[in-house]
Parts: structure tokens; sequence; C-alpha cells
């Protein structure tokens, strides 16, 4: 029977926009070292697959009348996170978006490298190509890579990253203190790209990763994004809002690798959901409710504008939503904002306020009615789990580990215990083979 897979969304540490503000709620949650240990902790008794960190590299662009009001701007950088949290946890896999479009490929793979080995191969890239204008402005460019142009820098990106940690056979390093050799060199491979965007000489100065390569993560829902996503990526964190719009995304991307020769089971798809848990689904409902009414006017409208990645601050709230030029932002959230208003007939204030908190896929309900839903994206070809976003902190993430997942477990629907040690073994990927050296020969015995 197919299980789910289950990642934590935990940067922002509630993707809500009033997450924050709902009484009892930890207010600090994305910028507290202690409270984000308790959660990893309390994720890991859940045997969650991963404890996921999103990124920027920019404070979000939007008016500072807005921005005042997120809870975003201040986080911690995920390496530096996730490799804090890496030896206190045992088992639950570290996911860390690292940006292909501002950083440089020797950078990305030796932090990989280095968590991998420091988690004991639990480690996973989220591959993005930044889509916030003002990141560029952060790293010495005045204007923003086009949108093409990015994923075609991010497939090459890929290709050097996945070379470097492939510098080394895993069987290297003699370390031979007798005879004085401590590595073998005709197991050393110099990389030497040339691309169109890159030039990377190598080889990478770490060993290669314990899960041959930290797994790899997509959550481009684009055209190129869709097809980097079947290229590239082992995990894809999609962002459907309904069973039908999930299972078009679904039978997309999996159709991709058929066409491709990849076997379908190897890329896990793993919609975001924002859970909101109650004992009945009306207390849920309310619940939810109040979580949105802690959106404030200025942070929806902004939020819109970020989505569409054009300012509609000026238009008439209260009036329908003009057409929006294209723009070189992110193509697939404009385009789920543009559907949602046009499909339900929503003004600008309403589409905001929508957006403002929480947009994407949201399980409202009990326990159970949470459970059969996940349970009918997964044997519906929608899901191969959920990449979880709880409502807030800490009592939405400790009622989803206390309550949902019991539920999910006596359905055998999620696993009861971890069977393996690696984020590999969680999410049953094969370890890659190395591409420059045949795997270590071991006789019987050895």
């Amino acid at each position: 029977m197919r299980q789910l897979h289950l990642g934590a969304f935990m940067r922002p540490a509630t993707i809500h926009t009033g997450a924050w503000r709902y009484p009892g709620a930890y207010a600090d949650a994305n910028f507290n070292f202690g409270h984000l240990r308790d959660f990893a902790r309390k994720l890991e008794a859940g045997k969650f697959d991963a404890f996921f960190m999103a990124d920027h590299l920019a404070v979000l662009n939007m008016p500072v009348e807005a921005l005042k009001r997120s809870h975003t701007p201040t986080s911690f950088e995920p390496f530096t996170l996730l490799s804090a949290l890496a030896v206190l946890t045992e088992r639950i896999g570290l996911v860390a978006t690292a940006s292909t479009t501002f950083d440089e490929p020797y950078h990305v793979a030796r932090r990989f490298a280095s968590l991998d080995h420091i988690s004991g191969g639990r480690a996973g890239w989220n591959i993005v190509t930044t889509a916030n204008p003002d990141a560029a402005l952060n790293f010495g460019r005045d204007d923003h890579m086009e949108h093409g142009e990015r994923y075609r820098r991010a497939r090459e990106f890929y290709d050097v990253v996945t070379g470097l940690w492939d510098s080394w056979a895993d069987d290297a390093f003699l370390r031979d203190q007798e005879s004085g050799l401590f590595f073998d060199p005709d197991k050393l491979h110099v990389l030497d790209h040339k691309g169109e965007f890159l030039s990377v000489r190598g080889p990478l100065n770490i060993a290669r990763p314990v899960q041959g390569w930290p797994v790899i993560v997509q959550a481009g829902a684009s055209e190129s994004g869709r097809q980097l996503a079947a290229e590239t990526a082992e995990v894809v964190f999609a962002a459907s809002s309904t069973l039908a719009e999930a299972q078009r995304f679904y039978a997309d991307v999996k159709g991709r690798l058929d066409r491709l020769g990849r076997p379908r089971d190897s890329l896990k798809i793993l919609p975001g959901a924002l859970v909101v848990i109650g004992d009945t689904v009306e207390e849920a409902r309310a619940r939810h409710a109040k979580l949105d009414s802690l959106v404030h006017a200025a942070s929806a409208i902004a939020s819109l504008s970020i989505a569409l990645g054009h300012d509609v601050s000026g238009y008439d709230p209260d009036g329908p939503l003009p057409d929006i030029p294209e723009t070189n932002a992110g193509k697939s959230g404009r385009e789920r904002a543009i559907a949602l208003a046009r499909s339900e007939g929503l003004t600008i204030r309403q589409l905001a306020q929508r957006l403002g908190g929480y947009a994407g896929k949201t399980f409202v309900g009990t326990p159970r009615t949470i459970a059969d839903e996940m349970e009918e994206w997964l044997e519906t070809g929608g899901a191969d789990g959920f990449n979880i976003m709880f409502s807030f902190l800490p009592a939405g993430l400790v009622d989803f580990v206390d309550r949902v997942v019991p539920e999910l477990q006596s359905r055998k629907l999620f696993r009861t215990e971890y069977e393996g040690t690696t984020l590999r073994d969680h999410l049953g990927l094969p370890r890659p083979a190395n591409r420059f050296f045949a795997a270590p020969h071991h006789t019987a015995g050895a």
C-alpha cells in the first residue's frame, strides 16, 4: 500500500500572514532558535520526512506600510540553522533552498556536501531561480535576469553542482597511515566545466556526500519549471489549490518523466498544504476565519502585487482586476492569482484578502476529515504526499503531530517508525551512481 510523504514548510515558520498574531502564537517563531529546535524535534517524533527551509535573498519588495505588518523580514540563513539542527536531531531530513541565480555552484556544492556529512546523509537542495527583482540589487546587478535565462542557468548550475559532488570516488580516501598514502589520485576527477553561464574547474574539496548527492528538490510550476523538475528533481513542492488542478500537474510532470525514460517513482510530488485543525469542522472553519481576519489590508494588497509582479495599490480596490501585463517575475503565481480572480469574479480587495493569508490548498477540518482528503489526493493521482504548512505555532504543529499523524498511521498511510537513516531512505530514492567512477568492488566476506 502506498504511503504519504510529509515535509514541514518552516520558513516562514508559518506561511499564513496572520499566523504570528493568532492568540497563543509565538510571534518570534521565525527567528528564535529554541523554538525552531523544539519544532524540529517534535516533527522528528512525528516521523516527518523532512524539515524544509525556504529562503529569500532580499527583504520582500513591498511598501514599508505593508512590510511593517509582515513576519517575514528576518530569518536565519538556512545552512547555519540546519547545521545546528543536524546535531540536535537524528533522522529527519534537512532541506535548504539555494539560488542558482545569485550564488555560485562551487559554494552550493560545498555547503550541501558539508551538511550531508554533518547530518549523516539527511540533506536536500531546493533548487530555485530567484524571482524577487530586489535581490539583484544585493548582488551587484541593476537588472534582474530574464525568466528563461534564469532557467537555462539553473539547468547548467545543476550539472555543475552534481558534477562537483562526483569529484571523488566513494573509496578515494585510503588514509593509510603506514604507507603515508591519504588518497588515490586515480579516484579524483577534475570537472573543468566551461558553459554558457558558468566556468568551474573543480574538484570539490570535500568527500562525496553520504547520499551520493543530497536529494534534489524543485518548486517551479511554470513550463520551464516543470521541465527542469522532470530533468533534475527527485521531489517537487507543488502549489495546486484543488484536487483537479493537482491531478493535472501530477499527470503532466509524471508524463515528462515517461518521455525522459525516468521511473515515475523517482520523483515525489508534494503539494503545499496549510492545515487548520479543530475538534469539529465548524471549529476548524472558525479558526481559519480568525486567521484570515488578522491579515491587514495593506499587507494583503502588497502580497497580491508581489504575486502579480505588478503594483495594484493604485486601482479601485472594489473594482475587478484589470488586465495585468507580463513581467519578469515568477509566472505560476501570477497565473494562479489571475485565474482565481476571473473564475470567481473577485474584486481586487477580495482577491487580496484571499491571497493575503494563504491562497493555496488548505485542509480545514478534524483529524479524520483531513486524513480523508489526504488519502483521496494520494489514491487519485493528485500527490505523493504534502509539504505541510502549520496554521500557527506551536499549537498548529503540535496538533498535527499528535492528532493527524496518528490518524494517518492508523490507516497505514504513514510510517510509524523510520526504516532508514538518510533522507533518500525516507523517500524511497536510490543513491545515485558516480558519473565518473564505478562503484567500489567488494569481494565476498569483505
